[in-house]
């Protein structure tokens, strides 16, 4: 039975498309979801069947390579990664020869226009004739950036990034239906009927907790010191320009002590896994050679910037950056921090969160940890039997073969849908809940003032330790430190805090 990157061929079908480009010319590189034509009919054009693709009979493209890319192109994901890898393997001549027999056709120029934005070369045909210029992406389809006009070609390339460095962002019904619902409006409102000192409060809270969250994540209990770095670089975000030296500089200011590591683009491999018995790695994921960290980064930095001239929508912007670097992973520590730090710094730059706020994404990947770390290895398990490596005597990684092109172009859609969600939970929950939470406690403190005479400080301490057991004030309390009150006074207070925090 036929295989294909450890998948099996369904049974009466031939890989079409990605597939059998790859197969056909030896690619490393994973599809993400490969196609095959059934030599029998298939309800409707195609069908989903396990990991596969599985279209009508009729959709058989041919044999040659042209045959097969204009299928893909047609018919599947935009994959460029695997684009890149076969207009390498292909000979220039032939790509040449696909070009002339269709000048005007639509899957011809934009495989052209691909070709010399991804290789740098120019293929040896005449510009194309007057016909009607097309997008690159179906917008209808994807995500895209403002259309700028090849005349070469008759294209407008809409990508979200450049041949340097570039995402892609399926318009899925998921992402749709997030974008109708308006999150910044939502969150401007709720912040514009509430209090000056309230929000100021709120977002004092919220971003206590991003901080913790996202040192927890990388399973860390940090001291006071460092949770107050990281509130620093998150309150920056959004005030420089993104470039690399800014990303350096939160880097810096996240880790301030550099005696053990090595500040900047790292100058050797790194992995995220574990280690065996004896010290060596057992890597999950492996980040980008060092040889090829400044383009990339220059390459993301590119890839930003359009995206922000292009007016793409924030969020996915913020996904498109900060999981583009993630992936990259660039420095020796701290990518996870700087990571989310760059999501921040994006939801800032583009206005999406109001002045002065931080929604505390960090938490919401806390709290669905586990969809946030299948997120992340959903993009990293495909690549690693396609990375070449081999163990160091200093029990890091070196990566042997060229693998630039696997972190240059991602699919950004899972990360995308996932950062969405977690930024949706962050303005219909978490914000409303927390100046919900404050206005309670506020006036439960009034209350407790106004029945008995005390400092702010003991009155926040009856409120959070009468919260913290269920609606009463723990004997060892009354017998310690509020051992002055009177049982009344106790039994009012209580039905005060009570009373405040009702349905909360």
């Amino acid at each position: 039975m036929p295989v294909f990157q450890e998948k099996t061929v369904p049974g009466g079908a031939r890989l079409a498309g990605w597939a059998a480009l790859v197969q056909s010319f030896a690619i490393r590189g994973p599809v993400r979801r490969p196609s095959c034509v059934s030599e029998q009919h298939v309800r409707g054009s195609h069908r989903e069947e396990e990991a596969w693709t599985v279209f009508d009979k009729r959709y058989w493209p041919g044999d040659t390579f042209a045959d097969h890319l204009t299928f893909a192109l047609r018919h599947e994901d935009m994959d460029l990664p695997i684009l890149k890898r076969v207009f390498e393997a292909v000979s220039q001549a032939e790509v040449e020869a696909m070009v002339r027999a269709a000048p005007t056709g639509i899957p011809a120029r934009r495989a052209w226009y691909l070709y010399e934005i991804l290789t740098g070369r120019a293929l040896d045909v005449d510009d194309a004739p007057g016909a009607a210029a097309i997008d690159l992406l179906d917008p209808e389809a994807y995500f895209t950036g403002k259309p700028r006009l090849s005349k070469r070609h008759r294209v407008r390339d809409n990508l979200l990034g450049t041949g340097r460095f570039c995402p892609v962002i399926r318009r899925t019904q998921a992402l749709r239906e997030f974008l109708a619902l308006d999150l910044a409006a939502k969150a401007r409102e709720t912040v514009g009927r509430t209090g000056a000192h309230l929000v100021a409060r709120a977002a004092s809270f919220m971003l206590l907790a991003d901080s913790r969250a996202s040192f927890e994540i990388e399973g860390e209990r940090p001291p006071r010191n460092r949770l107050e770095r990281w509130g620093r670089a998150v309150l920056e975000a959004g005030k420089n320009r993104l470039t690399l030296d800014e990303i350096v500089r939160l880097q810096r200011v996240l880790i301030e002590d550099t005696r053990f590591v090595s500040a900047g683009l790292r100058p050797d491999g790194v992995f995220v896994g574990e280690r065996g018995r004896y010290g060596d790695p057992l890597p999950e994921f492996i980040g980008a050679r060092p040889d090829n960290l400044e383009d990339l980064m220059g390459g993301l930095v590119e890839a930003n910037d359009r995206m922000r001239d292009d007016g793409v929508d924030p969020v996915l912007k913020a996904a498109a950056t900060a999981f583009g670097f993630v992936y990259v992973h660039p420095f020796q520590d701290g990518n996870g921090r700087v990571h989310r730090c760059l999501i921040h710094h994006v939801l800032a730059e583009r206005k999406f969160t109001p002045p002065g706020m931080v929604f505390p994404v960090s938490s919401v990947m806390l709290d669905r940890i586990d969809d946030y770390r299948a997120t992340l290895q959903a993009h990293s398990r495909p690549l690693m039997p396609f990375i070449e490596w081999r163990p160091t005597p200093e029990r890091n990684v070196e990566v042997l073969n060229e693998t630039a092109d696997l972190y240059r172009y991602f699919d950004c859609t899972a990360e995308a849908e996932f950062l969405y969600a977690c930024v949706r939970r962050t303005v219909e929950r978490d914000l409303p809940r927390e100046i919900d939470y404050l206005r309670r406690h506020d006036e439960a403190i009034r209350r407790i003032m106004d029945a008995v005479e005390m400092p702010d400080r003991v009155a926040e301490n009856l409120v959070l330790f009468i919260r913290q057991n269920d609606g009463s004030l723990s004997k060892k309390r009354r017998e310690g430190e509020f051992r002055k009150l009177h049982d009344g006074e106790v039994i009012s207070i209580e039905g005060i805090v009570n009373d405040a925090f009702a349905g909360f």
